[in-house]
């Protein structure tokens, strides 16, 4: 009843975020709903009709009630009992209803970061520093965007955030000047329906101007703030916050300098950049002081009447046909950009696509994958490692291995772009593999006040010298060593990004052993010709005490079975040596043959050869 009752536009958000609710897609049936909406978005009756007779034919039309489809797993939720939220500071699961969000950042402000916190002094809470002109502190709003993905194609949420900015405007509400805000729609419609509701003007008011269609701040495309909040940031060890009405956001992923980063929907976005803070409770705080006194939230929040009001404007077929009946017009900067014309693309000369090596050295025999002997751990990781902090999508660092490449090939640091923009480039993409700012190499020791050194460095084995993960795992390579990375629970999670396994095997790393795995990234080390292995029981690198001077011998037998039990063997830095018994996490037979191949690029390869 409660999944009948919900627009398309809600469908498609929730849909939208199936990688963050750890399924590979999510998907709603087709009903009613479905094809009423597929009539006011300007399909032709035709288009229509044949639409929903073909799935009225494959008796695949309307929402099932209960007991009619045996599922192996429900869940169920009662649409009533949702209150209003955020998530975060550092993952999207960690939901915080809006009226505990200013306690809850209170209590992580000082809990210690193994406990998703930021390990501060509590009394520096309140701490306000000088940057420029301006006063920041910890909490402070630097940041907030309504983005392309998940949120911005729902007319019901974007007509919201208009009708808030439209009353925060009349009762005199403003957002600072040093609030880095935009607004980027899923598309032109978006920009049309809130111009002829008259929202858009007072949306811009406030700062959220239409800055592009696509992916921004939730990839980190937002640009840098201020040089001086940066060197306050970075110098007062400051959190402060970003808000935003994407689905990730995962540490360093927004902006490398804010540690603390909510999701919100777009009227809770608009709602903090006025208060300025996440250290309100806008359930009960003014958002700010109007032109006739405080103004809270409950004030300027739309109410569904206001909402249906205006919801004729999103729903126009005519303008879905005209802004997408012939997409080449209105785009003269696109249409004016000169191409070059041949058959094959200039490899040589760009830095944002290079001819990829997974396919060096091929031949139709594979080579026999082998035991791993006398490998070094490149990493030691704790919890709830992300794919972001694998392989970052976000800015690129002139220091770093990534960011030195790009000089030494001529490229400005203002022209870095990032490293989401440069995922045709594998030369960049490696030297930003475990290159997140926020990540933890456990095998680096503790500083006097316990906290740990974080960026994508680690300790060269057997001398000891710290260097880039890049550097070190390039040096293990030419001394012909292979190296391996340990992890804690839920290794991997995040976004299903391809890279986290490409880069990680380019990087010359043979396994992987973590306490658990998040599903797609375990499918793609096994896809790029990794061995995922799991510790059985209580084993942890904590437990064993490994500290990332040993070396580690995994025998693989001929022949491999989906989920064996392997034998790790770690040998210490005084000679003796332990046995581990780890599950291969190797899951099914079709995966042992990609492993046997290399990867699954070589073995589709030679499977298309051989036919």
């Amino acid at each position: 009843e409660g999944t009948a009752s919900l627009s398309l536009p809600d469908r498609a958000t929730i849909a939208n975020m199936a990688p963050e609710y750890g399924a590979t897609m999510g998907f709603f049936p087709v009903d009613g709903v479905t094809v009423d909406f597929m009539r006011a978005t300007g399909r032709t009756s035709d288009e229509v009709d044949a639409f929903e007779a073909y799935f009225k034919a494959q008796e695949l039309f309307g929402i099932p009630k209960a007991g009619q489809i045996d599922y192996t797993k429900s869940l169920s939720l009662d649409l009533a009992s949702i209150k209003p939220s955020v998530a975060g500071p550092k993952r999207p699961q960690d939901r915080i209803e809006l009226s505990s969000l200013k306690k809850t950042f209170g209590e992580l402000f000082s809990r210690p970061v193994a406990e998703n916190g930021f390990a501060q002094p509590a009394a520096a809470l309140t701490k306000r520093i000088k940057a420029g002109e301006v006063e920041i502190g910890n909490g402070d709003v630097l940041i907030a965007a309504i983005t392309s993905c998940t949120n911005t194609s729902n007319p019901g949420v974007l007509l919201a955030a208009g009708l808030l900015a439209k009353k925060a405007v009349e009762k005199g509400l403003t957002v600072k000047s040093h609030i880095k805000t935009s607004l980027a729609p899923g598309s032109r419609v978006v920009t049309e329906y809130l111009t002829k509701a008259g929202l858009l003007p007072y949306l811009e008011k406030l700062g959220f101007a239409v800055a592009a269609y696509g992916c921004t701040t939730c990839i980190g495309n937002a640009g840098d703030l201020r040089p001086e909040f940066n060197d306050a940031i970075v110098k007062e060890d400051l959190v402060c916050a970003a808000v935003l009405s994407g689905n990730r956001n995962f540490e360093a992923r927004i902006h490398p300098n804010l540690r603390a980063n909510f999701l919100a929907s777009p009227p809770l976005v608009v709602a903090y950049a006025i208060a300025g803070t996440v250290l309100k409770d806008l359930s009960t705080e003014p958002l700010g002081q109007g032109s006739a006194g405080p103004v809270y939230l409950k004030d300027v929040w739309p109410s569904s009447q206001e909402i249906a009001a205006v919801m004729g404007f999103a729903m126009d077929a005519q303008t879905f046909r005209r802004l997408y009946g012939d997409l080449t017009k209105d785009h003269h900067l696109w249409n004016n950009i000169k191409g070059t014309s041949g058959q094959v693309y200039d490899w040589p000369k760009s830095t944002y696509i290079a001819k990829p090596p997974f396919f060096d050295g091929f031949s139709m025999s594979p080579k026999a994958a082998g035991s791993i002997s006398n490998a070094r751990a490149l990493m030691i990781l704790g919890d709830s490692v992300t794919t972001d902090h694998i392989s970052p999508a976000g800015s690129i660092k002139e220091a770093s291995p990534g960011g030195k490449y790009l000089i030494e090939n001529g490229v400005t640091k203002a022209d870095f772009n990032s490293y989401g923009s440069r995922r045709g480039n594998h030369d960049v993409m490696m030297r930003g593999t475990f290159a997140n700012v926020r990540i933890k190499n456990l095998m680096l020791p503790p500083k006097a006040d316990g906290s740990r050194e974080e960026g994508g460095v680690t300790l060269f084995q057997p001398s000891g010298e710290k260097m880039f993960i890049y550097d070190a795992a390039m040096k293990y390579q030419q001394s012909g060593v292979a190296t391996i990375v340990v992890g804690g629970e839920e290794y991997g999670t995040g976004s299903s990004r391809d890279w986290a396994a490409k880069g990680t095997q380019l990087l010359g790393v043979k396994a992987v052993i973590a306490r658990s795995y998040e599903r797609i990234h375990r499918s793609n080390l096994v896809g790029m010709g990794v061995l995922p292995l799991q510790f059985k029981g209580s084993d942890s690198a904590e437990h064993l005490g490994l500290n990332g001077t040993e070396s580690f011998d995994i025998a693989i037998p001929d022949g491999l079975q989906p989920q064996q039990d392997l034998t790790v063997v770690i040998t210490r830095k005084d000679g003796s040596k332990q046995n581990v018994t780890v599950l291969c996490r190797i899951d099914t037979p079709i995966e042992v043959d990609y492993f046997r191949h290399g990867g699954i690029l070589p073995y589709v390869l030679r499977e298309l050869m051989a036919a």
